[in-house]
């Protein structure tokens, strides 16, 4: 019996399926659509530009859609939670 089926959704009815180009179809994951690790800017671990107006693209970036993408955000969910925390001052 599988037991890690939460890790993985594929909406291949989806307009924009895949959103990456050259993503292998087959594999991709839909489960983090947008992704969490956008706001760790330079520390996501991705493969990302900058464009000169400042905003991220993470078009070349499959992590969030790869097979082990799931595992590697949960990884670094502390760092999310750490950003989302109410700084005491």
């Amino acid at each position: 019996m599988e037991t890690e089926r939460y890790k993985f959704f594929s909406h291949n009815e989806c307009e924009f399926f895949p959103c990456h180009p050259g993503a292998d179809e087959t594999r991709f994951n839909c489960l983090f659509c947008y992704c969490p690790l956008y706001a760790l800017g330079e520390d996501c671990g991705g493969n990302f530009v900058y464009h000169d107006n400042g905003i991220k693209d993470c078009t070349n970036c499959l992590i969030p859609h790869s097979p082990g993408g799931f595992d590697y955000i949960m990884e670094r969910f502390g760092m999310i939670k750490d950003l989302a925390m109410k700084k005491s001052e």
